[in-house]
């Protein structure tokens, strides 16, 4: 029977209004990230994007509304990105939303119709598994990182903290996406309950186990650190003479290690005597080692390198760390060649960055040889980096950024909000510090440690961080979470090709 337009089915038999639909229903999960923060919607804000797939009338359309709602999710979580790169977002957004059409296949594949109980309770392994594997792909370095993966939206509830120190954000993802399904299902097919029911009772048994049972890290005293944050100011200069003002303010305090932001030097101090000089005098006036950052040419070379520099009471201590991971676009343009447009609609990189070759620990002799591991501004969206840092015996992750550009959207919270699941990962308190803010300090756990400076501010906050012992269940096994949904889909897959291979040929007409 023909519907009008009016009816939802009418409406959704648009290709445009349901393009429309799909690419608004995968923009929604970025209202569970900082600013807005809504982590509690992350549990069910999947459904409409999975039954509108499910609903699909063929694969071609489903692949379609999952490359859709891929789009909307990337330019939704990276809005913030529109005035540095214009147009050229939209172009970023619908080539890394097609890494989700793979995805709408398979929730159409097990979702739609009148799936059996078997098929529905495989949905909720594949479905989170295939979800997964499209944040592992878009995670890599080249295709703009790790930012705005769905686990990452439960930074601040402490029972997924205890799972992240398990699984990382990986096993965060996959809780997630297996909630939001075994909801869908019950949506779809309220009659047929037990499999979706059973789901949503493993969740709450696993949060609930990992809660009373994982094991956490042991205390093992404190170490005051400083954080300084210069706010905006006038320039290289600007930033550094207010960075100094602020840094001479900490004398007398017990400071033991003072951390600046991100480019807050333009010059090497390891080729500049004359500032050496000047950080080792505050270092001697604070008693405290400094960790700078210097966005410049090292040692005369013909690049730029973002290096993270120790600054001891009698100058560069020749500890530094070259960041390794860089931003595409914001600090080189991949295949400059042939993207080199970029730079003509947008604000993208003029000048390719040159990356580091291993990441560094430094000994903080002001601190009793306190080792620190060092990561710069987007790195501290990698989980195997800072895990790396604290199997390789990292006691602190610090961490230099500068949200500047961005100063009045989403992005400062977001980014400061990744340090605290790389502690709770690790088992090792983070310090993340910034030139505009945000700037925050989290535990071993996860918590939240003193007060938090925001864009607004321009300060030196001194904070107890408390150290902790002991190895994370995911420092120790790594990406299993990741390996068993490889193995999941592997699986599915050969299974379904058995089948197939087994199913008699049809007879010829």
């Amino acid at each position: 029977m023909h519907r009008p337009l009016g009816h939802p089915a009418g409406w959704l038999g648009s290709p445009w209004s349901r393009g429309a639909a799909a690419a608004l229903a995968g923009a929604l999960p970025a209202l569970t990230f900082p600013a807005p923060s809504w982590w509690w919607l992350a549990y069910v804000v999947l459904v409409p994007w999975l039954l509108l797939v499910r609903s699909a009338p063929t694969r071609g359309r489903a692949a379609l509304d999952g490359w859709l709602g891929g789009a909307g999710f990337m330019l939704a979580v990276h809005h913030w990105l529109l005035p540095s790169l214009h147009v050229f977002i939209l172009v970023l957004a619908l080539f890394l939303g097609a890494l989700w059409a793979p995805w709408g296949l398979l929730v159409r594949e097990l979702l739609s119709g009148a799936p059996g109980a078997g098929r529905r309770a495989a949905a909720l392994v594949l479905v989170p598994s295939g979800w997964l594997m499209v944040e592992l792909v878009r995670s890599w370095e080249g295709l703009g990182g790790p930012w705005g993966l769905l686990g990452a939206s439960q930074w601040q509830l402490p029972p997924a903290l205890r799972l992240a120190s398990i699984g990382g954000v990986w096993l965060l993802s996959l809780l997630i996406v297996a909630v939001n399904t075994a909801v869908a299902e019950l949506i779809a097919r309220p009659a047929t309950w037990p499999p979706a029911v059973a789901g949503l009772l493993v969740c709450a048994l696993a949060t609930t186990a990992a809660w009373y049972a994982a094991p956490v890290p042991r205390p093992a005293g404190t170490v005051r650190v400083a954080v300084v944050q210069p706010g905006v100011t006038g320039g290289p200069q600007g930033r550094l003479d207010r960075s100094e003002e602020l840094t001479r303010g900490l004398a007398g305090r017990g400071v033991r290690l003072v951390v600046w932001g991100e480019s807050s030097l333009n010059m090497d101090p390891a080729d500049h005597p004359a500032l050496a000089a000047r950080l080792a005098a505050l270092s001697r006036r604070t008693g405290a080692e400094l960790l700078v950052n210097a966005d410049a040419p090292h040692a005369g070379g013909p690049g730029i390198y973002k290096s993270a520099v120790l600054i001891g009471p009698n100058g560069p201590t020749g500890d530094r760390y070259a960041k390794m991971r860089l931003v595409p676009f914001g600090e080189y343009i991949p295949a400059r060649s042939l993207l080199g447009w970029a730079t003509q609609v947008g604000k993208a990189a003029a000048t390719d960055r040159l990356r580091g070759s291993r990441q560094e620990l430094m000994p903080v002799a002001t601190a009793g040889g306190l080792r620190i591991g060092p990561l710069v501004c987007f790195e501290t969206a990698f989980p195997d980096m800072s895990r790396r840092l604290a199997q390789n015996g990292a006691r602190v992750l610090v961490a230099q950024s500068s949200t500047s550009t961005f100063q009045n959207s989403w992005a400062p919270d977001q980014h400061a909000s990744l340090a605290a699941l790389r502690a709770a990962e690790s088992w090792r308190p983070m310090v993340h510090a910034t030139l505009t803010g945000v700037s925050a300090v989290y535990g071993p756990r996860g918590e939240p440690v003193g007060g938090r400076l925001g864009t607004d501010r321009a300060a030196a906050a001194v904070y107890d961080l408390p150290l902790a012992e002991g190895t994370s269940p995911y420092t120790r096994f790594g990406d299993w979470a990741v390996y068993g949904a490889v193995a999941a889909l592997l699986s599915a897959a050969g299974f379904a090709g058995f089948r197939a291979l087994r199913r008699p040929a049809r007879a010829p007409r």
